[in-house]
């Protein structure tokens, strides 16, 4: 059973920052294509970013504000939000790509609110 599961979301004031962090049993991140998604309030789920052995590929709204990085010993992904802006507010999943595009095993994801 893939079960994703994501941490480390919370409040934060714009300007600030975050750290997701992510495993999910049954996908190996040295192996798969790890994606990062959000989902805004009212808004469909959207890609944020993903990375493979090749390296991260972030969208262009968060580039130079967002890293991925992952840590194959140890299974992990994670989402490094700089300078968030209030329209980073969603819920943040991560998934396998492979997955993630056949809208297949979503965990419960990480709220991640950027408000004064």
């Amino acid at each position: 059973q893939v079960q994703p599961v994501e941490s480390g979301g919370g409040l934060v004031q714009p300007g600030g920052s975050l750290n997701l962090s992510c495993t999910a049993s049954g996908i190996s991140v040295s192996i798969d294509v790890m994606a990062w998604y959000r989902q805004a309030p009212g808004k469909q789920r959207e890609l944020v970013g993903h990375i493979g052995n090749s390296g991260p590929n972030l969208v262009d709204s968060v580039k130079g504000r967002f890293t991925i990085s992952k840590d194959n010993a140890k299974n992990m992904v994670y989402l490094q939000m700089n300078n968030l802006k209030p329209e980073g507010t969603g819920v943040y999943y991560c998934n396998a790509l492979r997955l993630a595009i056949r809208g297949k095993n979503w965990g419960q994801g990480t709220q991640v609110t950027v408000s004064s």
